[in-house]
């Protein structure tokens, strides 16, 4: 049992597995109050008869960014203290989720490095953790995260453990990922987007209805909700946050786009926060076949704009499907 103030630090172990949160279906009315948040336009997502088209079954797809919520926030047993994410790693969703399933997740401590010393500054650690989220009993989404929390005491447990580097991007290993039977033809022509290219979305966004999606995903992490948490002056924004707005800029990008079966990596790389004016941009990495389709790897940077220069807030390797 996890004390509700926790965990601390120095309170895991490798190989501990958290208490799950309560698996949650996504239903109609979830996957609309997303769409109102975010504003992403995958045709799947959005229209029953495009999505039985392309995959034979009845149904609509779940938004993979609203999937990647829920899973993140039953990651959140591990993280109520988080100080920061430093990175997503290898994101893989294995199979497509269908609104109507049901999700649950598995978390599992990897890892543990002590951070560094520093006088006036509490202790805190590095947490290398496994995630296995299920749609209905089924694996769907595999990743690793990386939370700094802070220590409840004084004296380090001297964790040194390696927490690993990213591995080079190898597209055609997401092919996999993009089911055989798939007929991208509904979903339109595609994209002429050549490797190398970048394209900059002109259209803005505000970031809204920030503790609305931490509370509908289930996310405990309190420097979300509460400012006398946050290192900041106002609550920190949840990055996924920032993620699902940088997806449904994909979506606009990036004609027809049917999914997302991976991020290759993902990190904040500053700040963001609830009424920040936010932009994408996309330089397309590589694209191969897959099924009937393509894959489209696209690094996806965000930028808020408060004074001055744009703030970059988000670097994001998506893996899109598209035709």
């Amino acid at each position: 049992m996890i004390p509700l103030d926790g965990p601390y630090y120095e309170e895991l172990r490798v190989g501990q597995e958290m208490p799950r949160q309560p698996s949650v279906v996504i239903d109609d009315g979830m996957a609309a109050l997303y769409q109102s948040m975010v504003g992403e336009r995958l045709p799947m997502v959005m229209d029953p008869a495009v999505c039985e088209a392309v995959t034979g079954r009845p149904g609509r797809l779940a938004s993979p960014a609203l999937v990647m919520h829920l899973s993140i926030g039953h990651s959140t047993t591990l993280t109520r203290r988080a100080i920061a994410n430093l990175f997503y790693r290898d994101v893989r969703l294995l199979k497509p989720v269908f609104v109507g399933q049901s999700v649950a997740t598995t978390v599992t401590v990897a890892a543990l490095a002590d951070s560094r010393a520093r006088p006036g500054r509490p202790h805190r650690g590095k947490v290398l953790v496994d995630i296995v989220t299920t749609a209905d009993g089924e694996p769907a989404v595999t990743y690793q995260r990386a939370p700094l929390l802070p220590q409840r005491g004084d004296s380090q447990p001297d964790h040194d453990d390696d927490l690993g580097t990213p591995s080079p991007l190898d597209l055609a290993s997401y092919a996999e990922l993009v089911p055989a039977h798939w007929d991208f033809s509904p979903l339109g022509a595609g994209a002429e987007w050549q490797p190398g290219t970048t394209l900059a979305d002109p259209a803005r966004d505000v970031v809204d209805n920030a503790l609305a999606l931490v509370r509908l995903t289930n996310n405990l992490a309190m420097v979300h909700r509460d400012a006398a948490e946050s290192p900041y002056p106002q609550r920190l924004l949840y990055g996924g946050h920032v993620v699902g707005l940088a997806q449904a800029s994909l979506s606009r990008v990036l004609p027809g786009m049917a999914t997302v079966v991976g991020w290759h990596g993902c990190d904040h790389t500053g700040p963001a926060f609830e009424g920040d004016q936010v932009s994408f941009r996309h330089t397309l990495l590589d694209k191969a076949p897959a099924a009937s389709g393509r894959l489209f790897a696209v690094q996806v940077e965000g930028f808020a704009h408060r004074q001055g220069e744009p703030d970059q807030i988000l670097d994001w390797t998506a893996i899109a499907a598209a035709p």
